[in-house]
């Protein structure tokens, strides 16, 4: 099972694929330049790797707190692939990540921890 995790919250967007053991990262500076181009860096992201958006079952997404404009950004790009893709979505925190352990999320997830479709978004500036 093919996981995307999109972490535009911080002062880095993070993208995360984590499949069975493997994982791959990318990060980017959060700033306007990056943001407003954000769809962009996701699918290259993707397609540096080899991976369909149709590939990916879950997409797990930072609701905040964090910055307004990646969050909001994020989210709405989400909401877009979930809308056009029949995706599963989970939000999570940014105090749920700790020092980008982003496999953490899928002990979270296949504990029920994380609820599916419900995005709360949390922004802090």
């Amino acid at each position: 099972m093919k996981n995307l995790i999109i972490d535009a919250g911080k002062d880095k967007i993070y993208f995360n694929i984590i499949l069975n053991n493997k994982s791959y990262t990318s990060e980017y500076l959060n700033n306007r330049k990056n943001f407003d181009k954000l769809v962009i860096l996701l699918f290259e992201f993707l397609n540096s790797r080899g991976i369909k958006i149709n590939e990916i079952a879950n997409i797990f997404v930072n609701q905040g707190a964090g910055k307004f404009s990646g969050i909001r950004a994020s989210l709405a790009i989400v909401k877009g692939l979930q809308f056009a893709n029949n995706l599963d979505i989970y939000g999570f925190n940014s105090d749920q990540i700790r020092g980008n352990n982003y496999e953490i999320l899928i002990d979270l997830f296949k504990n029920g921890l994380l609820k599916k479709n419900l995005i709360k978004p949390h922004y802090s500036s």
